[in-house]
């Protein structure tokens, strides 16, 4: 990809327009009420949008013009589907079906090709887990999709690393209130990380600085490995508010220790 290229597509975009919050909600009105300009004004008034996606994709040897082609077409449906009864901000509805027109553009012209049969295998394990967690209330063991499909489970297991596109663990997820919430945020530690922090007396000194609050979210994620999600069914604030407590008390310890 050719970084900092300001033509892209014959769109300048060192001047590309940035609409406010309030004239994408004025823009969705008129579009709600037939006025087909709305959607020409409202694609234009996010090609930012679409420019800052494509830069996640900037160690791909990929053709820009091609990605903010595709990003477009995305932005297009985001625009088509966004229901403006919800309380979201359409710049968080839209970054997902970005970057999911996106992967799905790299993902079908990629190198390497996946056959067709294996891709079918992927896509019909997919549907038959979602099938059986939804019948069972767990997940079910790949042994059990296996003898439901009539193939081995390392065939299900080629099948399904093969339609897997890496991601960085520092992919945004979901936005509010213009905080991001990363792929690491949701993964847990199972390992028993208490020794180490109880034997650190300067950890524990710092700790007695914190709120109870911010002890206890602390306590959870990494004493006792749980995700930001379920801290925030724990204690009954909303995940970006976890996200937030935690980095704030982080930045405590480290000042205090």
């Amino acid at each position: 990809m050719i970084k900092n290229k300001v033509e892209i597509c014959g769109v300048n975009t060192a001047k590309l327009k940035v609409l406010s919050e309030a004239e994408k909600e004025a823009l969705f009105a008129r579009l709600d009420s037939g006025d087909k300009s709305a959607r020409e004004a409202l694609i234009l008034g996010n090609l930012r949008l679409v420019l800052s996606v494509i830069q996640r994709f900037a160690n791909r040897n990929e053709n820009i013009d091609d990605l903010f082609q595709i990003g477009c077409v995305g932005l297009m449906k985001a625009i088509d589907n966004f229901d403006t009864s919800l309380n979201v901000r359409f710049s968080t509805y839209a970054v997902p079906m970005i970057i999911g027109e996106i992967r799905r553009y790299l993902r079908d012209n990629n190198m390497i090709r996946v056959s067709r049969s294996m891709r079918d295998l992927a896509y019909k394990t997919l549907q038959l887990r979602e099938q059986l967690l939804s019948e069972k209330q767990r997940e079910p063991k790949v042994e059990e999709l296996a003898v439901l499909l009539e193939v081995t489970p390392e065939e299900i297991t080629r099948a399904l690393e093969a339609i897997t596109e890496p991601v960085s663990l520092y992919e945004p997820i979901y936005h509010e209130n213009g905080d991001a919430l990363y792929i690491m945020d949701q993964l847990g530690d199972s390992r028993d990380t208490v020794d180490m922090w109880v034997e650190n007396l300067a950890v524990k000194e710092a700790m007695a600085h914190l709120s109870e609050r911010e002890k206890k979210v602390l306590t959870l994620r990494f004493f006792n490995g749980r995700t930001q999600m379920e801290v925030s069914r724990d204690i009954g604030i909303s995940q970006a508010q976890v996200s937030r407590m935690e980095k704030a008390a982080l930045l405590r310890l480290r000042k205090y220790m």
